[in-house]
């Protein structure tokens, strides 16, 4: 095999290594740390810095700015966080992705099969799910600087090439043509870590006068290129999003593109900066921490500058992406809050879930409210108006469903997310059951119409307090459900159980009203019936309270009150 076909089958097989190993690393932190990553994002508020902070703890310990980003611009396309917000954990994520140079920068070729062994270990050995994700972060953390070290073991040969050394020259003397290498490098690539950890490898081979193939200052432009390449991920993500989602996955490049712009006018004097801040030595052993700084270093220093400006970013995002005149309209048919570019994230997918089912909640809930109506009189523009959102609530509910399978068949979830989704989808069969019921209230109302039986007055005002009375109570549940307050269960169990003696004394009124020729005797089956299945409702709701008091809650990010998925308290 030719010198130049080991070169390239090196290169390439490294690279492999080493994305496989950052894959397996990012993926299994998810796993150990995935929920710790929600709380952080729930941290958010007004504040960009706390933005900017969440952002970069997330993206640190996630160990990939793709997986924050894909994550913000999900959850501002569901609604769930505002632009402003969004726009500064994608700040916080440019700083939290330079942990990983900060990390490659370290010199344990020594200790790298032991890492790898001790990795293994744990994961084969280990019983808990949380334990074997450890396992696997170490072994991965050994992976990838495997493919770390095959790299650096085939570019050594490179060092000697004149026509290597002379594009690399040509790459060292023009700053755009470093640029726009790092950009395509990146682009082909798809991981800024990757041409990152690429680059520090080729700045660490020594040429003919001893020095960095590379030198600092002609790597410090690269990485300006592998900073732009990086937003393209972003980019991806927001197709077929909102407009919201578009203009987040903007700022990202926006942020990337002005510092490049500024930084590429002053390379040689941030180069002398670095070395003056950076570990000192001979070049060749500390160029990969410097190059891992002027990393750091280039998105601290943005992120400084645009942190306060926020709202000078939403102002530029907002002129490239101006509301239309004329929205689309949303079909009612459509999950709010589902999107399958954050299934790779369970621990934010399962809060696009939760949120989901608290619309369908909400849905339900207004089929309830508007229930008493039906028992007035014939009323086809009511009954027309609560089958549609049976059909709307059932259709939604069968793509949480789907939804919830997908997470399922990814392998991603560990065991406390898988009993969260169990929880989840208990609670959304309970709501189910409730439209089936409310459903059936409804077609008992019509049956005895189109019968000619009509209640009395009182029996009219009967069935209004009932159905008042359960949805107080349901109103009450999802309250509870919402934010996983449980002071208040036995409370509202009692409730249940008063619910369920004054429908039995609303019927013994029924039935002395008949006795007495004041109601039609052929409505007391309608009315039996009616109270049965409003008993069942309250069950059902009771059923919901044992889910939530097994810690199983739909809390969102939006304080109680704040929360789109909050029902409205009834008058």
């Amino acid at each position: 095999m030719s010198e130049t076909l080991k070169i390239i089958f090196g290169l390439t097989g490294g690279l492999a290594i080493f994305l496989f190993g950052m894959n397996q690393m990012s993926e299994s932190l998810q796993k150990a740390a995935g929920e710790k990553m929600k709380k952080i994002l729930s941290m958010l508020t007004s504040n960009p810095i706390k933005g900017v902070l969440a952002g970069a703890l997330v993206t640190a310990v996630l160990q990939s700015s793709s997986a924050t980003t894909v994550m913000a611009i999900g959850f501002v396309s569901a609604g769930l966080m505002s632009l402003p917000q969004a726009i500064s954990v994608i700040f916080g994520a440019n700083i939290g992705t330079t942990m990983t140079a900060q990390l490659i920068a370290f010199d344990i070729g020594d200790y790298i099969y032991p890492i790898i062994f001790i990795g293994f270990l744990v994961n084969f050995i280990a019983k808990k799910e949380k334990t074997k994700s450890v396992g696997m972060v170490i072994l991965s953390f050994g992976i990838l600087f495997l493919g770390i070290e095959t790299m650096s073991t085939v570019m050594k040969p490179l060092a000697s090439s004149p026509i290597f050394i002379h594009a690399l020259e040509k790459v060292a003397d023009i700053p755009v043509l470093g640029v726009l290498v790092g950009l395509v490098m990146t682009l082909v690539v798809q991981s800024s870590s990757a041409t990152i950890a690429v680059l520090q490898n080729f700045a660490m081979q020594a040429g003919p006068n001893g020095h960095s193939l590379l030198g600092l200052t002609g790597a410090i432009p690269v990485l300006l290129g592998d900073n732009i390449g990086t937003t393209i991920t972003a980019l991806l993500a927001s197709i077929g999003g909102s407009k919201d989602a578009k203009r987040t996955a903007i700022a990202h490049s926006i942020f990337n593109l002005s510092g490049t712009l500024l930084f590429i006018w002053f390379v040689p004097q941030y180069a002398a900066l670095i070395k003056a801040i950076s570990t000192h030595g001979p070049e060749l052993q500390v160029i990969s921490r410097q190059i891992a700084n002027a990393h750091t270093g280039f998105n601290l220093t943005m992120t400084i500058i645009w942190t306060p400006l926020v709202w000078l970013m939403v102002k530029i995002v907002m002129k490239i992406i101006p509301d239309a005149k004329i929205e689309k309209a949303i079909n009612p048919n459509e999950p709010l809050y589902l999107d399958n570019k954050v299934l790779n994230q369970p621990a934010a997918a399962l809060q696009l879930v939760a949120e989901e089912s608290m619309n369908v909640a909400n849905i339900v809930g207004e089929m309830l409210v508007e229930l008493p109506g039906v028992f007035k009189g014939k009323n086809e523009a009511l009954r027309k108006e609560i089958d549609e959102k049976a059909n709307i609530s059932k259709n939604i509910y069968k793509q949480i469903l789907d939804y919830l399978a997908n997470l399922y068949s990814n392998g991603s979830l560990i065991e406390e997310q898988a009993a969260r989704s169990a929880g989840i989808m208990y609670i959304l069969n309970e709501i189910d059951r409730i439209r089936h019921l409310i459903h059936s209230l409804e077609e008992i109302a019509d049956e005895d119409l189109e019968n000619g039986l009509h209640y009395s007055s009182t029996a009219k005002s009967d069935l209004k307090v009932m159905l008042e009375d359960v949805y107080n109570l349901y109103y009450d549940v999802l309250q509870v459900v919402i934010t996983g307050d449980t002071e208040g269960m036995h409370r509202l169990m009692e409730k249940k159980e008063q619910l369920t003696r004054k429908n039995s004394g609303l019927l013994k009124d029924h039935l002395k009203r008949v006795a007495k020729g004041e109601c039609n005797d052929e409505l007391t089956l309608s009315f039996t019936e009616i109270i049965s299945n409003i008993d069942r409702i309250a069950a059902n709701l009771m059923n919901i309270l044992e889910a939530v008091s097994g810690k199983v809650n739909l809390n969102s990010f939006h304080a109680l009150g704040e929360s789109q998925g909050a029902l409205s308290e009834p008058a």
